[in-house]
């Protein structure tokens, strides 16, 4: 949980994906997230977390379902939304805090 804390304090934004192995909608992201990576490259960090391997983090963070994408920026919680969200949607978020 420490490395988490460490991670979301960066000044760059820090887009965290919770997902489960189960999930389609999950599955589905994979490619969205590439190509906003792809997109924005080093300006933003992606980041995975499996919300099966991490329940303590999961359940710290509120995430009631999967997929859920939270950015970050400093250390504070700046989007949040569960389910598929389609890549123009989340590079207007995340180009909002560049």
């Amino acid at each position: 949980m420490s490395r988490f804390s460490e991670i979301i304090k960066s000044d760059k934004p820090v887009l965290i994906d919770f997902y489960a192995d189960w999930c389609r909608p999950c599955k589905m992201m994979a490619p969205i997230l590439k190509q906003v990576k792809d997109t924005l490259g080093d300006r933003v960090k992606i980041l995975k977390i499996d919300v099966d391997k991490n329940q303590r983090l999961a359940a710290a963070q509120n995430v009631r379902g999967v997929p859920t994408l939270v950015l970050f920026k400093n250390g504070k919680q700046l989007w949040r939304q569960s389910g598929v969200v389609q890549a123009q949607d989340i590079l207007a978020v995340v180009n909002q805090y560049l």
